[in-house]
């Protein structure tokens, strides 16, 4: 294999955090193990990144060179934390070019690694090298049916924020610049080709989502059953169904029985009071566990020491999901094109979207069969953990875009 140089821009990269900035720095790591590379990030990512290097040796550090660039101070003074992120990301898209043509650096290949939006341009094509994209996607809208108990401004936000990729999809003459000179485009999920046309022979899809290997042990937990979920609290997540159902589960379970089971649900978010105000109304406070944020080393625990994942998100990715299956555990979710798309059969339950109280009944018979049926649980663990080491651990990115980046 020859050695290739690629010069990739992540807008998002944090060695410290999960999510968008995790992904970012774990695919660079990626990348580095078969190829030099350029990494271009803002600059206030630049202390977390020396930090982490410092405290965690590594010799692929040897293939990274990471620049820093931002827009003149005057340009971005009003961009604050999460707001205004989009609009600055397409600033520092079309600034970055100019950028790269200063300095003295050499490469054989260009790659637009994140934001991962299918909608928002990007202007790395001008560099006149094969240009990768990728991987790309977007949230799908979540259904009006599963929004009737949100406020009337979530509402419209959902709405509006769809309409606005529905706009960008079918009139942004730059996005359709983008399509035509990417030399090849990474899909996050097979929703990418039904909004991009065109896209013809010249993508992949390839989930961004993955997780390392903190390894696993098959034992169940036999005298506690413990649901566990995670994410930010906002709508997109579907917590509402995840305690609705778990509250119908309940129903069915002797008091006795009930002392031994837990829903802990992990992350914050502005919806937090009103899901906590939703237990209350369902009189099942005492076994819903709220936890902010915590250490990763406690994350971890979490996971080893839970019965089941559930995960009734709308969104098309899901971290989280790749990090459940890596310890084990069945997954419950719904059959989208996000989560959905991650797991089959063997490994956990899939639930058809049909109307927000028949998809409750779904979750909650879900969550039975896996607190009755222990035998199903073993088999299902098993599965969880060979579908992670099959698709979702790191190495298996890195080796997915070598073999992209081989072909171009």
């Amino acid at each position: 294999m020859q050695t290739k140089t690629i010069l990739v821009t992540t807008y998002a990269i944090n060695p410290y955090k999960g999510s968008e900035d995790g992904m970012g720095w774990n695919f660079i790591l990626q990348i580095a193990r078969h190829h030099k590379v350029y990494a271009i990030t803002r600059e206030n990512n630049k202390a977390k990144i020396d930090k982490y290097i410092q405290e965690n040796p590594s010799e692929l550090y040897a293939n990274i060179t990471f620049l820093y660039f931002d827009l003149p101070y005057w340009m971005r003074f009003w961009k604050k934390g999460g707001r205004g992120a989009l609009l600055y990301y397409w600033m520092w898209q079309k600034g970055i070019v100019n950028f790269i043509k200063k300095q003295t650096i050499e490469f054989d290949i260009v790659h637009n690694l994140n934001f991962h939006n299918d909608w928002t341009p990007s202007y790395l094509w001008k560099l006149n090298k094969p240009f990768v994209w990728g991987p790309i996607g977007h949230h799908p809208t979540i259904p009006s049916k599963y929004m009737k108990y949100y406020s009337y401004k979530e509402n419209i936000k959902n709405k509006l924020t769809w309409w606005t990729k529905i706009y960008f999809w079918k009139f942004s003459i730059s996005l359709n610049k983008t399509l035509r000179n990417a030399t090849h485009i990474i899909c996050m999920n097979s929703s990418v080709v039904q909004v991009l046309p065109g896209l013809k022979n010249k993508y992949t899809i390839m989930p961004s989502v993955a997780s390392e290997d903190f390894g696993w042990n098959n034992t169940i937990h036999e005298n506690k059953f413990k649901l566990i979920s995670a994410g930010r609290l906002v709508p997109l997540k579907g917590f509402d169904l995840t305690i609705r159902s778990f509250s119908h589960f309940l129903q069915n379970i002797s008091e006795n029985e009930k002392s031994n089971i837990i829903l802990r649900i992990i992350g914050s978010g502005p919806e937090l009071n009103n899901l906590k105000t939703l237990c209350d109304k369902l009189n099942i406070n005492e076994y819903v566990e709220f936890i902010p944020w915590i250490e990763r080393n406690d994350l971890i625990q979490e996971y080893q020491s839970s019965s089941i994942f559930i995960f009734p998100s709308h969104e098309g990715a899901g971290m989280v999901i790749s990090e459940a299956l890596s310890f084990g555990l069945p997954i419950i979710c719904l059959d989208n094109f996000g989560p959905g798309e991650f797991i089959n059969e063997t490994c956990g339950f899939k639930i058809k979207s049909n109307s927000y109280e028949d998809t409750i009944m779904q979750l909650a018979e879900s969550i039975n069969n896996l607190y009755t049926n222990k035998q199903l649980v073993n088999s299902m663990r098993q599965s969880a953990r060979d579908n992670y080491l099959l698709n979702f651990k790191w190495d298996n990115r890195g080796d997915k875009l070598r073999d992209i980046y081989e072909k171009l």
